[in-house]
């Protein structure tokens, strides 16, 4: 058997280093907004940094849960609007 060569070596500690960083990376959100309410909340943490709560269903509710932070309420522009349970085939008419 040859001995370890250290290049070897070597790029067997940056292939390791390199899968624990990607292993210990923070989970990125897949999606912003909840298509299900029709308002959100944007939550400022700091100059640039800020989050949603997509979770509102009327505007009253999102300004009384923002009153006294550093947020505002603003309209989901991805709101897939009410769910009645119908699909739209069932919707049109049928003549």
């Amino acid at each position: 058997m040859q001995p370890t060569r250290p290049h070897h070596r070597t790029a067997a500690l940056v292939i390791a280093a390199f899968a624990a960083t990607l292993a210990l990376a923070a989970p990125a959100r897949a999606q912003t907004y909840d298509p299900a309410y029709p308002v959100c909340l944007q939550v400022y943490q700091g100059i640039a940094d800020f989050y949603y709560e997509c979770r509102y269903r009327t505007m009253a509710q999102c300004m009384a849960s923002a009153s006294g932070r550093s947020a505002q309420c603003m309209v989901n522009p991805y709101y897939g609007g009410p769910k009645d349970g119908r699909s739209k085939r069932q919707r049109s008419r049928q003549y």
